[in-house]
């Protein structure tokens, strides 16, 4: 016993859960010895019993293709698991094809308790969501991998579930029927509107039960039941709900824990549907993972090209189902970098290995993981320093290498940057020890152009390459900020405050007249907070954080902004966020037009304006800290 917690207690994820849990979990675990080259579990075929931990000894984990050859082959040792995702996503049977080395002693923890660690703990089932997200970017994996093709068969669908709200669901109407009508009827009913569920109320008109096509073959058919009788003598009394305010992870984990195919959607104290398991995974259907996998499949520009025109329908479909904006710019930024990494390996394909190890960065949106529809190429590139006699032949090498995936960049439909801040130009392709010299030098300048550049390049994430080159240069960044800088900051700040919320004096929203329309720039309305938290993560020296959300997360943790004031500029930008990318996706898919930043103002409702008056409001008072924080002396 004592070994089984001590083993728990070194394992991930199990090392998360509190000791009284893991010392139940211990309880349970079945202790197992393989000879070697067993053969424990067939790809497909074996069915789980649970979750092998693996004690001594090795697993050796693959899919045999269809010439019988090993493919995705792992050596699984000490400390490691096999099965979770089997049991989660693989209808029980076990995804790869196992065999045991000499000396494998494993612990099983049987499904049933690792299914309720799921249910109790998040971070414990996220853990297995993680990896399984991991592996789908394996080409291999995801070929092999069958998506099971019903729900039941599943205990997840995809990685939406935590993002996902039930009432962004189109759930099926209810038909009921009273509990005193005869079976056949309600037979009879079921028949003549196609459906599969029928729910009992009683004479008070309250839902009491419901029947299936499988009640009827079991407990009426099967036993040859008087179908006079009433259809209370052989429904199923044990009705589930739940709010559609509710996550879908909530809906799946709920129906998991009463073993309910169906679940009955509450709103203030009314049933307004239902859903079925079989229905959740029709929502689950077109996922970003599996749509970001074909992009990695693409095999030239020209389909590049095609997977990033798909890109709108996909934003508008995770906005339409409630997905936060956060995770919808990361989507949009997961899938430009895979397409850019594609582009650079092509052209490497054209051109040959690089002469000098490198790093590809991008900077502004791009670099913050914010990107929207209406993207230009923001990027650079930094490469390690060479002897005096190779300076030059390295430096032709990388600015015709930025020249081409600038290129094909373009003609996939990245455009080229009005401001020119791409690596093509030679301003942007230079060596670390320049490109360090670059950013002492925009410090101690401390000019408001050289401000300018710097919050550009601050904005910056290596997206290919040695990432140890941009961590020697953040070191170098960090160094200097560690000096005297009040000029520095004034002017960051001064830059912070050069954008202001379109309010009039009389607190309405100010507007240009763009083609006969009154419109207001929604880009230039979100900068004033991109500005100002990347000015308090500057002086804080948040360098690990990249996006907006996660700056201010960390701004949160060290006491800059206290929670009222996190949420409310949280939830200030990501509306704005939503608002802007669901405006350029109606601008691509309705109107087959270039996406751009202005919101036509009557285009929205009266709440939509209300809010944004709120929101535009609550930057300007936060511009008024900045001023006071940091240009209060003046």
């Amino acid at each position: 016993m004592e070994n089984k917690l001590a083993f728990l207690q070194q394992t991930t994820p199990f090392s998360t859960l509190p000791l009284d849990v893991l010392t139940t979990v211990a309880e349970v675990l079945e202790e197992v010895h393989y000879p070697k080259d067993k053969l424990i579990y067939q790809q497909e075929i074996t069915k789980m019993k649970g979750v092998d931990m693996i004690i001594n000894g090795e697993y050796e984990s693959f899919f045999y293709d269809g010439n019988n050859d090993k493919r995705d082959l792992e050596h699984l040792h000490s400390g490691k698991l096999f099965g979770g995702i089997s049991v989660l996503l693989n209808r029980k049977k076990a995804l790869k094809t196992v065999i045991a080395k000499k000396g494998t002693q494993v612990y099983i923890l049987p499904r049933k308790y690792f299914r309720e660690l799921c249910n109790a703990y998040e971070s414990f089932f996220q853990y297995f969501t993680d990896d399984f997200g991991k592996r789908m970017l394996n080409d291999d994996f995801a070929h092999f991998y069958k998506k099971p093709a019903l729900f039941e068969e599943s205990y997840i669908a995809s990685e939406q579930l935590y993002s996902r709200k039930i009432e962004g669901i189109n759930y099926q109407p209810l038909t009921i029927c009273n509990s005193h009508t005869p079976i056949f009827e309600c037979a009879i009913k079921m028949a003549q509107q196609k459906i599969s569920c029928l729910f009992i109320s009683d004479n008070e008109n309250k839902i009491i039960g419901f029947v299936t096509d499988i009640t009827l073959r079991d407990r009426v058919i099967a036993q040859r039941f008087d179908a006079n009788n009433a259809i209370a003598e052989v429904m199923d009394p044990k009705t589930v709900s739940i709010s559609k305010d509710a996550y879908i992870y909530e809906a799946i984990l709920l129906m998991f824990r009463t073993k309910s195919r169906y679940l009955l959607i509450e709103n203030n104290g009314e049933y307004e549907g239902f859903l079925s398991r079989n229905r959740l995974l029709s929502e689950q259907a077109q996922s970003p993972l599996v749509f970001i996998q074909s992009v990695k499949s693409a095999l030239n520009t020209k389909e590049l090209r095609a997977k990033w025109k798909k890109v709108p329908s996909i934003v508008s479909q995770l906005l339409g189902r409630g997905v936060h904006a956060e995770i919808v710019n990361q989507v949009i930024t997961t899938i430009a970098d895979t397409i850019s990494n594609k582009v650079i390996e092509e052209v490497f394909t054209e051109i040959g290995p690089a002469p000098a190890k490198f790093v590809f960065i991008v900077l502004g949106s791009e670099g913050r993981k914010e990107q929207t529809l209406k993207t230009d190429q923001d990027n650079a590139i930094i490469y390690e320093d060479k002897a005096n006699e190779q300076r030059e032949l390295v430096r032709k090498y990388f600015l015709d290498f930025a020249t081409r995936v600038s290129d094909k960049l373009n003609e996939i439909g990245f455009e080229y940057c009005t401001g020119d801040f791409m690596a093509k130009n030679p301003k942007w392709t230079h060596s670390l020890s320049h490109w360090k010299r670059n950013y002492k030098e925009w410090i101690e300048e401390a000019l408001p152009e050289t401000a300018i550049k710097f919050s550009t390049f601050f904005d910056c994430r290596a997206i290919y390459g040695d990432l140890t080159i941009i961590d020697q240069l953040r070191e170098s960044v960090n160094e200097e900020l560690n000096k005297p800088l009040v000029t520095f900051f004034l002017y960051m700040a001064k830059n912070a405050l050069q954008y202001e919320p379109p309010l009039t004096f009389f607190k309405n929203i100010r507007t240009l007249k763009v083609e006969k329309k009154e419109v207001f720039d929604i880009k230039r309305a979100m900068t004033p907070i991109v500005d100002l938290v990347r000015v308090y993560a500057l002086q804080n020296k948040i360098f690990q954080k990249e996006n907006t959300g996660e700056r201010l997360k960390e701004l949160k943790q060290l006491g800059v902004f206290n929670d009222k004031q996190f949420q409310e500029l949280m939830q200030s930008y990501y509306y704005l966020m939503g608002l802007r990318l669901k405006r350029q996706a109606q601008n691509i898919i309705d109107n087959n037009a270039e996406p751009t930043n202005y919101v036509e103002l009557n285009s929205l409702s009266k709440i939509e304006q209300a809010t944004l008056k709120e929101i535009f409001k609550t930057i300007e008072s936060f511009q008024d800290g900045i001023k006071l924080k940091f240009m209060g002396s003046l």
